[in-house]
Parts: C-alpha cells; sequence; structure tokens
C-alpha cells in the first residue's frame, strides 16, 4: 500500500498518474509521421481532421480507423499487419531521445522529491513504451500501465486509470491524472480523479473535474496539492 504524500501545506494527492504522448513528451509529432505514412502504405491519404479524431486513441482501434480512411475492407488480418508496420515504424522513431513537453521533467522531479507517488498511464503498447522510458525515466513511476495491459479497456474507458490505482493501493478519487486529450481526460474523469488538462493539439472541453493549464512549467508538489484540495 502507498502512503498518503506529504506535500507542504498538506491535503495533496495520494498520487499523480501521467499519461505519456503529448503530456510528458512530444511524441504526438512522431505520430503524426507514422500515422501519415500508414495511411499513404494502404492508398490514403489522412487529414488533419482524422488525424485528430485518433489522439489518444489505441494501436488496434487507430490501425482499423486508418483502412476505414483508405477505403479498404477492414479484417482482422489486415487491421494486424497494418498495426504491425505502424509498431516497427513507431520503434524506430522511439529509439532517439523524445522531446520533453515545457516543464514535464520538472514536475516529475518536483513530484519525486515530495514523496508523491506517480504512475505513467498510456494507449501506447509495453514495447514502445520502454522505448520512451529510455527518455522519460523509469525511475520518476512507481507503476507503469500501457495500452496492451487492460484487456481492450482502453482510453475513454475508466480502466486504465483504476488499474493504475489499483496496482498503488490507492483510490483513483484520491489521485490526480495529467492529460492532453479529450479520449485521456475522460477515462481519468471516468475513474474519479481530479485532471490536471494541458491542451497540445485538440481541444478538451470544460469539466468540473478538469482544471486547465497551459503548460506545466510551475506545476510543482504544492501546485499538485493546491489542485487537488480545490476540485
Amino acid at each position: 500500500m502507498t502512503e498518503p504524500s506529504s506535500v507542504p501545506g498538506g491535503g495533496g494527492p495520494a498520487a499523480v498518474l501521467w499519461d505519456m504522448d503529448g503530456t510528458l513528451v512530444d511524441s504526438e509529432k512522431l505520430w503524426d509521421i507514422v500515422l501519415a505514412e500508414a495511411t499513404q502504405r494502404l492508398g490514403g491519404e489522412l487529414s488533419a481532421e482524422q488525424r485528430i479524431s485518433l489522439v489518444g486513441s489505441n494501436l488496434p482501434t487507430t490501425s482499423r480507423r486508418l483502412l476505414e480512411i483508405a477505403g479498404r475492407q477492414v479484417t482482422d488480418g489486415a487491421a494486424d499487419e497494418i498495426a504491425a508496420w505502424m509498431r516497427g515504424r513507431t520503434a524506430e522513431l522511439f529509439s532517439d531521445a523524445l522531446p520533453w513537453r515545457p516543464g514535464a521533467r520538472e514536475a516529475l522531479e518536483s513530484l519525486r522529491a515530495a514523496g508523491v507517488p506517480c504512475a505513467l498511464v498510456t494507449s501506447t503498447e509495453r514495447g514502445l513504451t520502454e522505448l520512451a522510458l529510455n527518455t522519460i525515466g523509469r525511475e520518476f513511476f512507481a507503476v507503469t500501465v500501457c495500452g496492451d495491459e487492460v484487456d481492450g479497456r482502453n482510453k475513454p474507458d475508466p480502466e486504465p486509470y483504476l488499474r493504475a490505482a489499483r496496482l498503488l493501493g490507492l483510490a483513483a478519487g484520491d489521485c490526480v491524472a495529467v492529460e492532453d486529450s479529450p479520449v485521456g481526460t475522460a477515462s481519468a474523469e471516468g475513474a474519479g480523479c481530479t485532471v490536471v488538462v494541458v491542451e497540445a493539439d485538440v481541444p478538451v472541453e470544460p469539466g468540473t473535474r478538469r482544471t486547465f493549464r497551459s503548460s506545466l512549467v510551475g506545476v510543482d508538489a504544492a501546485e499538485f496539492a493546491r489542485i487537488h484540495r480545490t476540485r
């Protein structure tokens, strides 16, 4: 069981649960490349609107959607084939250092110094997440939950965040989540988390459990505690 944090001022979150792509690292731009190339490989073109609709989606869902966009028959075999290609192409791109989102690393360091546990909750599959963790740093996260580890109940289903909380031995309602997309925000909110939303590429609608920031710059452990107390 994870012990509650002792952030100055008290009343802080029991843990902070982090999305990865677009939240911690600016990897959505790499996914832009993969998705455009995959759609072209299928004989189609991916519009900006279609790309936006895929932000936060997991790979099986994305592969089927790309087949539809390209006008191809959607079968398990075809979806598996293009998913395998995207997995390999993304691994190539993720093998290099990933750029941090502004303030993200400093926020993680502040939480670690304050003794607040963190979890990584991503729709990206385990193999690719492990590559990303070479940049992000495994030492920041007590647990990680990946898109191929939730029995198909991917974001916007609450299960990824509920699973992370269970692994930490905590209630999701005692945690703060950090997200950048409508899909991920819905998942975290549905689990009962207070959500810090830092929009990247896609607008997110306001909500009662949602606090918006333009970036993570200055969002340290004390600020997470203040947000948690006031929601």
